[in-house]
């Protein structure tokens, strides 16, 4: 197959793919195009553009008529007929799937049993023996991809919560794909907090006494997230925190608000943290941190997955920020567990268990909190007081409950108390972030 023909296939192709951003693939141009191996199975590598926007495609192709079992229940990623064969999404297939992790690592590794894993918007994450997991990047933008560009810095700083990168293969200013060692037999934190309050729901006990308690994992938790937070401060540097800017690009969707109590409390928010004096420092963030992307393991807390939101630009995703974005994240997360898990019991019982919902989330939010704020390391990247942490740690809340609301209302309108309970909280009181942030800081 050749970079024409593969252009004629893509305009009915890429529309069912869960990482194309458009309705419809008008125009597509075959950017740059390469053979990555000859004979059957093929393998074709292509950069392709549609509207503006730039992906990667990776095309196996086999003779007509030959199995393909791989690609049962995957009728969307069949491309068609050319040349006598059929084409095909390559990482699919466990032949061409090794052929990838030979280019990425310069042919280092190698592998004899192949799976898929995930069904992820923007990239394609596939598992090699189960020790090594590649992620091949499907939307590109030009320069260093977040997850390549961080993970390997973090590494590289010894900051031991990252999974070893192995190799990364890039081709003319884009970052196409990753191989990390795979944590094998890690369990992601959203689905451990789950387990958490099924059981603490199951017995009705205090939180503090349930077996299944979270907060220790919690303070553990915090514990990594600082590091990362000092680790990546030295290794992409730090500046002072900017509050008016942070105001300033959190303004637009609090404008948007749709009741006028919430919009007015934001804005008095907002206010405040202008007048914040020393905001702490301004640095390289997770930028979409949450208990869903965070794995535990025998040896502890792994991070993963430093794409940021993939909704923002490259630019916005690598604009340095306050550590408090992450922290905020990972605080809404706690409570959306909460509520998660709530949200599985009849309308009767929910009532019954919002008291213990509320008690769990508060439980855990201290823990995180505890166990971040006594890191070493941390206070110099901290607003210097108290009641400017609790401003700015309430501004980024806010901001993650704001974008909640948006989501919800756009594909989840059952949930949409979730993030409206949190607004009503943060825009009444904004020192309240419903965790004793100044007690932990000096504890």
């Amino acid at each position: 197959m050749g970079p024409e023909q593969l252009a004629e296939l893509l305009p009915a192709y890429l529309p069912k793919q869960r990482w194309f951003a458009g309705h419809a693939a008008d125009g597509v141009e075959v950017v740059d195009f390469e053979v990555l191996r000859e004979g059957w199975p093929a393998l074709v590598w292509a950069l392709v553009a549609v509207s503006g926007s730039h992906y990667q495609v990776v095309v196996g192709g086999r003779p007509l008529g030959e199995p393909a079992e791989f690609l049962g229940g995957h009728e969307a990623a069949v491309l068609g007929e050319a040349d006598g064969a059929f084409w095909y999404d390559a990482v699919l297939d466990p032949v061409l799937a090794r052929r990838i992790l030979e280019v990425v690592t310069d042919g280092r590794e190698t592998a004899e049993r192949v799976r898929m894993i995930g069904v992820e918007q923007s990239n394609s994450s596939i598992v090699f023996d189960d020790r090594l997991i590649g992620k091949v990047f499907r939307r590109l933008q030009p320069g260093r991809n977040p997850d390549v560009e961080v993970t390997t810095a973090l590494f590289a700083e010894g900051f031991p919560h990252v999974a070893e990168p192995v190799g990364w293969w890039s081709r003319d200013g884009y970052d196409l794909a990753i191989v990390q060692q795979f944590l094998h037999g890690g369990s992601e934190g959203w689905a451990l907090a789950l387990t958490s309050l099924r059981d603490l729901y199951a017995s009705g006990d205090d939180p503090a006494e349930a077996g299944g308690d979270f907060a220790g994992e919690a303070e553990r938790l915090g514990r990594m997230t600082a590091a990362m937070h000092v680790a990546m401060a030295s290794a992409f540097g730090r500046s002072k925190g900017d509050a008016v800017a942070w105001a300033a690009a959190m303004e637009p969707a609090f404008d948007g608000l749709d009741e006028d109590e919430h919009r007015a409390g934001a804005h008095r928010l907002l206010v405040r943290l202008r007048n914040v004096l020393d905001a702490g420092a301004a640095i390289r963030v997770h930028g979409d941190f949450h208990l869903g992307q965070v794995m535990r393991i025998d040896a502890g807390w792994y991070t993963l997955d430093f794409e940021g939101e993939p909704a923002r630009s490259l630019e916005e995703r690598r604009s340095p920020s306050s550590p408090m974005k992450d922290v905020a994240g990972m605080l809404r997360s706690f409570e959306y567990a909460s509520q998660a898990v709530l949200h599985e019991r009849e309308p009767r019982e929910q009532e019954q268990l919002v008291p213990l919902a509320d008690a769990w989330a508060r439980r855990n939010r201290q823990a995180f909190l505890d166990g971040y704020l006594v890191t070493d390391g941390i206070d110099a990247l901290m607003p210097s007081d108290g009641a400017s942490f609790a401003i700015v740690l309430a501004a980024f809340e806010l901001d993650k409950a704001v974008y909640e609301l948006d989501y919800e209302l756009a594909y989840r309108p059952t949930w949409v108390e979730i993030p409206r309970a949190a607004i009503a909280r943060l825009v009444g009181d904004p020192g309240n972030t419903g965790v004793s942030a100044r007690d932990s800081r000096s504890s």
